[in-house]
């Protein structure tokens, strides 16, 4: 009783299964559930035979796995095993899967045993059924996408898209194209990933799984940047002359380059002017540089810094007892520090007239007398000096001697604002920001429409405020990319006065200058009459104007062309 209820159990079992079970007796059929009983039907009507039995034992090897295509859409695999046989008796069991759904059950068995290899590479693998349904993630793709794996199975790409997981799904673009597809894409926390979706189709030529393998590139990227960065700095050091912080691009500056480069080779005293900020400074070192006092002292002196009670003393020096409070040993004054090498005189205007004579002394008999001292001490230095301040004016109203002036003005060189040769802002600006981040120990990039709102200030406070602006934006922009909006609101809300100047979003540091040096042209073409106008406000010669608006193609029927 017990044993009929077993039997009884099994064949139902074997009934439910998705693989046909046919048990041969004496090659009569003594067990076949309904998948292994369609099988011997089909294959009976295939080969048009009334013992389909006899010919399937002759057919096929025993023992052996063998495929046979029934029809075009179902192929399947056939085992047949002894299970007895002898002279008088024989018995065979015969096992017939389809072939897809073994397929997909070695498949199911591989991914099982090999989930401990994906889940110890360090590129990400996930993994979308044929309905775009996330099925499986390895643990490279949960740490890459902050996701857990119980989170996400089951869920669409749609609803993980939309959730920003990730943007956009490369499994989208696969289900559309029905192709590899490779893109760029982010995760929640902004980084860039670089991901490659393979669709792996089915018999029928459908997707039934989406492979997609991905990788983090934030830190290449960044390299990338840092490459650019400094292609174009290799660029900038082509183009222009680097003295510390006097960077030179525009015309006006390589000419006035080259004449202090020549007047640093002979001692005539030099009066540099131009507005505060210009670089007045840094030229004067740089022509002491480039002298033959080069490995001599170079003494700088602010006039103005210093009282006027304590100017003569600290200019000349003083003895023993020349004044109370005095040094027991006497002190050397400016001229004797700079003894066989440069003096800088910055913002002489601002001597008073009693002084005034002992500098004019010094240039004339190369000599000068301590405070409370009797004796001269001769002095072989070279003197440049500087003034902001207009001294024909000074002279003209009697607050400087005429005399000074003009042993002064020998050789006179002005320094033109950062106004008037806004080709130099562009590489100012990334000298100063290569300048700071080094100092800040940090990486900051200047985004390329708060360079062109740079350009368009007027910079009254010239290179020494462009110089202050870029430190304060290091200092003080949050993100690595200095936008406009970080800038100071006075100088965006200088914008306006040269607001048809703009730069591209992408654009090599040399194109960049010339786009710049373009736009200028055309700002002034528009302004002004003549060619020859153009070239004196830009301060370039007229035939150079004509051959650079020809080269740049700006529309010029507005402008007279005098003869050059």
């Amino acid at each position: 009783m017990i044993g009929g209820i077993c039997i009884q159990l099994i064949e139902t079992l074997l009934d439910k299964i998705s693989m046909g079970i046919l048990l041969i007796t004496d090659k009569e059929v003594h067990f076949g559930n309904p998948k292994g009983l369609d099988f011997l039907k089909a294959y009976a009507d295939k080969i048009q035979s009334s013992n389909p039995i006899t010919d399937l034992l002759n057919s096929f090897e025993i023992n052996n796995i063998q495929r046979i295509t029934l029809d075009f859409n179902n192929e399947l695999v056939i085992r047949i095993i002894v299970l007895e046989k002898n002279t008088h008796h024989s018995s065979y069991g015969i096992v017939i899967y389809d072939n897809e759904h073994l397929s997909s059950i070695i498949s199911k068995s591989i991914l099982e045993d090999n989930k401990s290899i994906l889940d110890s590479t360090q590129d990400s693998i996930f993994i979308d059924d044929m309905y775009g349904n996330a099925e499986w993630i390895n643990k490279a793709c949960e740490s890459l996408y902050q996701i857990k794996k119980e989170e996400i199975i089951g869920k669409n790409v749609d609803v993980l898209e939309k959730e920003g997981v990730f943007s956009p799904s490369v499994a989208k673009m696969v289900f559309k194209k029905k192709q590899q597809i490779t893109i760029l894409h982010s995760n929640k926390l902004g980084k860039q990933i670089l991901t490659t979706g393979t669709p792996i189709f089915n018999s029928n030529g459908s997707i039934k799984k989406i492979v997609s393998t991905s990788r983090d590139i934030t830190e290449l990227i960044h390299l990338k940047n840092q490459l650019e960065d400094i292609q174009n700095e290799l660029e900038e050091l082509k183009q222009q002359k680097n003295i510390g912080s006097l960077i030179v691009n525009s015309k006006k500056m390589k000419d006035l380059l080259q004449l202090a480069e020549r007047l640093s080779q002979i001692d005539s005293t030099i009066l540099l002017t131009g507005e505060s900020g210009v670089g007045k400074g840094e030229l004067a070192k740089y022509i002491h540089q480039s002298g033959d006092r080069e490995a001599q002292p170079f003494v700088k002196v602010n006039c103005g810094a210093i009282p006027e009670s304590l100017l003569e003393s600290e200019l000349f020096g003083y003895d023993y007892g020349a004044f109370t409070g005095s040094r027991k040993q006497g002190k050397l004054g400016m001229f004797e520090l700079a003894q066989n090498g440069t003096i800088f005189l910055d913002e002489i205007g601002e001597l008073p007239l009693n002084l005034q004579v002992k500098i004019l002394q010094v240039i004339q008999d190369k000599e000068i007398q301590r405070v409370g001292g009797i004796t001269p001490i001769k002095v072989d230095v070279r003197i440049i000096t500087a003034s902001n301040k207009d001294l024909r004016i000074m002279v003209n109203e009697k607050q400087f001697r005429e005399d000074l002036f003009y042993r002064l003005n020998v050789v006179p060189i002005h320094i033109p604002p950062l106004r008037e040769r806004q080709e130099d802002i562009f590489p100012l600006a990334h000298h100063f920001l290569r300048k700071y981040n080094e100092k800040f120990h940090d990486n900051k990039r200047i985004d390329p429409n708060t360079m062109a709102v740079l350009i368009k200030y007027n910079w009254p406070g010239n290179v020494r405020e462009l110089e202050n602006i870029i430190e304060r934006l290091v200092i003080t922009t949050k993100d690595d990319t200095i936008l406009p909006q970080n800038l100071p609101n006075y100088i965006l809300n200088k914008e306006e006065d040269t607001s048809d100047i703009k730069i591209p979003s992408m654009m090599h540091l040399k194109d960049a200058i010339e786009e710049v040096e373009k736009q200028i042209i055309k700002t002034a073409v528009d302004k002004y009459k003549t060619t020859r106008e153009v070239a004196k406000f830009l301060g370039v010669s007229q035939p150079t104007i004509v051959r650079k608006i020809n080269r740049y193609g700006i529309n010029d029927t507005s402008l007279h062309h005098p003869d050059t």
